[in-house]
């Protein structure tokens, strides 16, 4: 599109609020690739709006008032002074309605025919190809909100994540080890045995530092865990099985719907999880300089099913770093209070 190359380098400041209920921020406006994209100002991604579905609050009013169709509540305000950015947004509004087809008089054999390619377009290309665009523009600040969102639900059944100020050490250290970047969270319930969110947060059942008497078991769950983020993220799950609906209303307002979310995170705690494959997982361990003997023999005593994460241990006949101090594991262990 010959207007969005224009407006390319266009930038401005503005007011944004996410909901009616919350204070306005002031906020960097800029045009990205087929959105706006609306930053903090220290230049962190809050949102992205898709150009084709936003609207205007009236037309001449002063501040022009701008939100993603559907969403009312979350709004963007720009002042007079910043009247190239206003116009830029106008033109391109302009552009995506001109470029949108009109219906026009089609013989009924061309009528069949084309609404049988955009049914097929819509049912087997235009799902996979939004997730794709939702997991290049979705900022790291929407997944962790969204992973939020989702331990919240999981918390009603399973109750608040066990803590205690003796352990803030230990699961830092273990998350440091293991690169579980958004942090983890032990739960006395609610998990099988161990959980990504979106956002980068793992969720580990209690059992898991309370019947092992060394953190290389656990530490082996959480790398597993990260094995599958980097096959499948929990965003591009959480939008593959929450359908068209959830992806479109995900670009254009940058929030999940609340069923899609409940539904998620009811099926999720109760499925088991994906396998890994045994040569993922061995390279994972030998990056984070961690025995997988452990690990193995917590999957199948005999191990017999893990033989090949046994004798490809990467560091047999090594002694790696201890992940934490043995009196810190045992206070770990005691985190849900026994």
């Amino acid at each position: 599109m010959t207007a969005l190359k224009k407006y390319a380098r266009l930038e401005a400041t503005g007011l944004w609020r996410q909901t009616p209920e919350e204070q306005r921020r002031e906020v960097v406006v800029s045009i990205g690739d087929a959105t706006l994209v609306i930053s903090s100002m220290n230049d962190t991604a809050l949102t992205h709006w898709s150009l084709a579905a936003i609207e205007r609050a009236g037309s001449g009013d002063d501040p022009a008032t701008f939100y993603p169709d559907g969403d009312p509540g979350e709004t963007l305000q720009l002042q007079a002074d910043e009247a190239q950015m206003i116009e830029a947004i106008e033109t391109l509004r302009r552009a995506v309605t001109r470029s949108r087809p009109r219906p026009g008089r089609l013989r009924w054999l061309g009528a069949a025919l084309s609404s049988t390619a955009v049914v097929a377009l819509v049912i087997f290309w235009l799902p996979g190809a939004l997730v794709d665009h939702a997991m290049n523009v979705v900022p790291q600040v929407t997944r962790s909100a969204i992973g939020n969102e989702l331990l919240a639900r999981i918390e009603r059944v399973a109750g608040p994540p066990c803590q205690t100020p003796e352990t803030v050490r230990p699961l830092a250290q273990l998350a440091a080890r293991t690169g579980a970047t958004g942090g983890i969270a032990v739960l006395r319930d609610g998990v099988r045995t161990s959980l990504a969110l979106p956002g980068g947060k793992v969720l580990l059942n209690r059992a898991l530092v309370e019947d092992y008497e060394e953190p290389d078991v656990v530490a082996g769950y959480i790398l597993a865990e990260e094995v599958r983020r980097a096959n499948q993220s929990g965003l591009r799950d959480l939008l593959s099985s929450a359908g068209l609906r959830a992806s479109i209303t995900l670009l254009t307002t940058g929030r999940m719907p609340e069923r899609a979310l409940d539904r998620y995170a009811e099926t999720v705690v109760a499925a088991e999880r994906p396998a890994v494959s045994d040569s993922e997982l061995l390279d994972a361990f030998a990056q984070a300089q961690l025995r997988s003997t452990p690990y193995a023999y917590a999957q199948d005593i005999s191990g017999e099913r893990t033989l090949a994460l046994i004798e490809g241990d990467p560091m047999a006949g090594q002694s790696p770093a201890p992940i934490m101090k043995d009196a810190d594991w045992l206070r770990l262990q005691a985190i849900c209070g026994g």
